[in-house]
Parts: structure tokens; C-alpha cells; sequence
């Protein structure tokens, strides 16, 4: 553990007890004393605080970065709205992703890039390769917390009001006391939140802060992965790699209109032939899907899925149990005829074969502030 990197909040993990685990090479809390489970109902019914300070910030500045960053990514940018954000995807020449990020304007010549840590390296990279020379990227070396939960606007309006004028996606420069901040309205887990943007220096104060607020308890990455399993959300590595398209991943509502076939600024980003041609001939051979198990025993990631003839059709890529739907749940890849809502398919767990249902996602109702 001696050679992992550390965030700003370390100290306070260990003294709130935290059980400390590699990730994404950095010391990280899996779980605090409370346990994954209750941790996770707790996000659900009150308000969770993460730490998230792994994450890759980055500031992208210079002559219209919008339009330059399209050529990286499939999302549409240049109609992004100064203090909006949006979720978008770095693709590959074959069209495979190779990163999900959030993008938000905070001004007309900066983008505020959040990318996952694991890949933040080579993005950066990526971004200085693609875009030249004309624009300056400058990793942020910041605190990044998220506080999720049904009770967050509460919490955050007692302590930083301006921010509960934002709705699901918008982004603002505000302080939470004397400490300034960028925040956005959005969040991992499912539920209303914010994610909050603090320099390091700043990080524990602000943490003890929000902690002190009396629905705030601290989670650790083990809720972290159940909340958003069960939002249907994906984790890149797993759920998507340089291996799926956006298509199969079924993240098409993440290429931009105007990128499409026929839009104002069609392709001009990375595999665009490929993914344009699957969301038009929809010939893809496999989808990613939600699967709902029977019984307690969580279907975990690598698990082969079977049709009911005993044909090998697709694989597990996240599963556990979801403390929420009190069902087992997953998500993963199977043969386009497999994929139908509905249908059952049998994952092999410990030489059994368990019987799961092609299930729409998210799997809890979504909380996000809409307005």
C-alpha cells in the first residue's frame, strides 16, 4: 500500500474508521464502520458523503473548446449551455470507448472535464495529442466529494442555498461557508445530489462540515458500486471498454443529434463510421442489459449467461445484491436475441445455474432534480 496516492481526506478515512483498499491505485475506504449494506440504504433514505478526489479534473481553455473537444468525443458540446454539463464518451478509431467523462461550460474558452481515474492518465494524453497545440489542459489537482441522497438539497440548503437553485446537470461557482467551490447537480448513486469541486487545502474542513449536518454519514466505494448498480449506471472498465460501442452498450442518447446521420455537424469524432452505422442498420450482435435474480445470491461480475438451450449467449460485467430491490441484480452482455425484456437466461454461479430476467434499468426509481 506504501506506493498508492492518496486524496486529501486520507487522514479523516482513518480516523472515521474506514477500511482502506487499492483502487484505481489510490487508498481508498470500501466501507466505514456502518457496512456496505446500511451505508447503502442510508444514501437511499438520507444523505451519503463521498469522497470521489480519485477522479481526474481537468480545465479545458482556449478558442472555442466545444467544438474542438467534438473531434474526441460523440456528445454535442457546442450546444452545451454556459453553466450546464453533460455526460459524453472519448471513442476510439473501431469505435469502442474509451472513457466516459462529464463535461460542463463554466465560460465560453473553458470546458470543466471530470474523467475516471483509472484512465485519467491516458486522457490527458489523448486530449494533448488531439487537440494541438491551440489549447492549454491543465489537470486540477483538487478535492472532489459527492453528497447523494434525498436529504442532500436539505443539507445543502442550510448551508450553501444558492446551490439548491441548480436543477439535474447545471454547474455553478458558489461558496459553502467561506470556501469556494464548483458544484454541480449530479452524482453517481441514482439519487439527487451534488458533486462538489473544493480546493485540497479546503477538502477535510469542508467534509467535517457536511458530516457534521445530522442525515450526513460517510460511505465508502462498496455502496458506491451497489447505489450505482442498481441506477443502471456503468462503470468504465467493466460495463464498457475499448471492446463495446455505444450502441452495444446501449448509450446511443449519449451520441449528440447533431453528430448523427443527417445532423449539422455529423461524425468528426473518433469511429464515427462504425457507431453511425450501428444506430442506423442496427446490426450490432450483442446489448448490454439489466438482469434481475431470483433468491439472495448475487450474480457477480465474469459470470457466464446460458439461454435456456445450454448456449453460451453473454456474460456478467457487474452483479451483486441490491439492498434496495432486495433482489440479486446485474447488468451485462448477451446475443441480441437474448436481449428481449423479460426473457430468462441462466447465469452460472459456483457450477449452478441460476435463473435471471432481462429487466429495464435503472432498477430504482431515479431521483434527480429535474425542476
Amino acid at each position: 500500500m506504501t506506493d498508492l496516492r492518496t486524496t486529501p481526506l486520507h487522514d479523516l478515512h482513518l480516523e472515521l474508521g474506514g477500511k482502506m483498499v487499492e483502487f484505481a491505485g489510490y487508498h481508498m475506504p470500501v466501507q466505514y464502520p456502518l457496512g456496505v449494506k446500511k451505508e447503502h440504504e442510508h444514501t437511499r433514505e438520507a444523505c451519503g458523503l463521498f469522497d470521489v478526489s480519485h477522479m481526474g479534473q481537468v480545465m479545458l481553455r482556449g478558442p472555442d473548446p466545444a467544438q474542438a473537444l467534438e473531434s474526441l468525443v460523440c456528445a454535442d458540446i457546442v450546444g452545451l449551455a454556459e453553466g450546464s454539463q453533460r455526460y459524453a464518451l472519448f471513442t476510439g478509431t473501431e469505435g469502442g470507448i474509451l472513457d466516459d467523462l462529464m463535461v460542463a461550460k463554466v465560460a465560453e474558452d473553458q470546458l470543466y472535464l471530470v474523467v475516471n481515474a483509472a484512465c485519467k492518465a491516458q486522457d490527458i494524453a489523448h486530449l494533448r495529442t488531439g487537440l494541438g497545440g491551440d489549447h492549454r489542459i491543465e489537470e486540477l489537482e483538487r478535492g472532489l466529494l459527492a453528497l447523494q441522497g434525498p436529504k442532500a438539497a436539505a443539507v445543502m440548503r442550510r448551508l450553501c442555498p444558492a446551490a439548491c437553485e441548480l436543477t439535474f446537470m447545471q454547474h455553478a461557482r458558489v461558496a459553502i461557508g467561506d470556501i469556494p467551490v464548483r458544484i454541480s447537480r449530479s452524482g453517481y448513486t441514482g439519487e439527487d445530489g451534488f458533486e462538489i469541486s473544493v480546493p485540497g487545502e479546503d477538502a477535510e474542513r469542508l467534509a467535517r462540515l457536511l458530516l457534521a449536518e445530522e442525515e450526513v454519514e460517510a460511505i465508502g466505494l462498496g455502496a458506491r458500486d451497489s447505489l450505482r448498480l442498481e441506477a443502471g449506471l456503468c462503470l468504465y472498465g467493466h460495463d464498457i471498454d475499448q471492446t463495446t460501442t455505444p450502441v452495444e452498450a446501449g448509450l446511443i442518447w449519449a451520441v449528440g443529434k447533431p453528430r448523427r446521420a443527417g445532423g449539422e455537424r455529423e461524425a468528426g469524432f473518433l469511429g464515427a463510421d462504425v457507431i453511425l452505422h450501428q444506430i442506423q442498420a442496427r446490426d450490432h450482435r450483442r446489448k448490454r442489459v439489466g438482469l434481475l435474480g431470483e433468491g439472495r445470491a448475487p450474480v457477480r461480475e465474469g459470470a457466464e449467461l446460458f439461454d435456456a438451450d445450454g448456449h453460451s449467449i453473454g456474460q456478467v460485467t457487474s452483479g451483486s445484491f441490491g439492498p434496495t430491490v432486495g433482489r440479486p441484480v446485474a447488468m451485462g452482455y448477451v446475443a441480441i436475441e437474448s436481449a428481449e425484456i423479460g426473457n430468462v437466461v441462466h447465469a452460472e454461479v459456483r457450477g449452478k445455474r441460476l435463473p435471471m430476467t432481462v429487466s429495464r434499468m435503472p432498477f430504482v426509481t431515479p431521483g434527480y432534480h429535474r425542476g
